[in-house]
């Protein structure tokens, strides 16, 4: 039987027909990537992607963004070296919980996505030459919603740190408690709170490293128990949002509220430090603390 379509499509394709496997291999190839330039959120200006990885994700308006855990680690740590330390499994969905999507196709996605299981991860190395235990928490990853699998990351950081006898630093990245595992992960708070005093009970320093957004239950637990309190430039940090705060005494906030300079100035937040001086300003006074001439409280 003759297809009757096939001399109209020779015919629509002419000569180039004769080459179309190959061409179109050819031109369907990408050879840059979708995320080439990224747009800056307060000018607008489109910048071009391997300068904003040069710049350690600094716009030239000054706009710290928002980086992931593996960034982050990299960022920290002398020449970007360090021992990855493995984060506890703990029991998944224990509530079984549906918000339209159960909470385990949720979570499948966000693993997914990152490549890791949950918002924390931990590394061993040394920061401006002095040795730590550095835990991130990822925005990126659920909002970097404290929950289980972060309260159990933290107190496996902490008592790593006690093992090798060393700092433990934390940078906290959260927009509230996961919803989805309920008054489990409001457990957390106090759960990492006494992963905290196991740490001053070997005198060993916690300090904390506040990043946009820090806010919720991480900023009423471990956010603010360290023995110092450092900020990157502009960072959101607070318990409920601004707007919230504004709805509830419904009065306008002063200008700059809950962002991190604001917080130094208050005292909230003992200094402000641009990301690409934070490993040797962390160094510095993890080395001071370790030294003898200051004790963890």
């Amino acid at each position: 039987m003759v297809d009757k379509n096939k001399p109209q499509q020779e015919k629509r394709g002419g000569w180039l027909s004769r080459f179309a496997p190959g061409v179109r291999k050819i031109v369907s190839r990408r050879d840059t990537p979708d995320n080439l330039w990224v747009k800056d959120p307060d000018t607008g200006e489109m910048l071009y992607r391997s300068d904003l990885e040069g710049s350690l994700w600094v716009t030239p308006s000054g706009r710290h963004m928002r980086i992931d855990a593996p960034t982050r680690l990299r960022f920290t740590f002398d020449d970007g070296r360090y021992e990855g330390i493995d984060t506890p499994d703990v029991p998944e969905d224990p509530l079984k919980f549906s918000d339209g999507k159960p909470y385990r196709d949720r979570l499948a996605a966000a693993r997914k996505a990152a490549g890791r299981k949950d918002t924390m991860a931990i590394g061993f190395g040394e920061l401006d030459g002095t040795p730590a235990v550095v835990i991130v928490q990822d925005f990126t990853f659920m909002g970097g919603s404290l929950g289980m699998a972060a309260g159990e990351a933290f107190i496996a950081a902490a008592r790593a740190a006690i093992e090798r006898g060393v700092p433990l630093v934390c940078f906290t990245a959260a927009g509230g408690a996961r919803m989805q595992e309920g008054a489990l992960s409001l457990m957390q708070m106090a759960r990492t709170t006494l992963a905290i005093q196991e740490l001053k009970a070997a005198q060993l320093p916690f300090a904390v490293v506040l990043t946009d957004p820090t806010t919720g239950g991480v900023t009423a637990s471990y956010a603010m128990l360290g023995d110092v309190h450092l900020a990157e430039p502009g960072a959101l940090i607070g318990f409920a949002g601004p707007r919230v705060i504004e709805a509830t005494i419904r009065e306008k906030l002063p200008p700059g509220f809950q962002r991190a300079e604001y917080l130094q100035e208050k005292g909230m937040v003992d200094r402000v430090v641009t990301r690409a001086e934070l490993p040797s300003v962390l160094g510095r006074i993890l080395s001071m603390l370790m030294g003898g001439k200051r004790r963890a409280a």
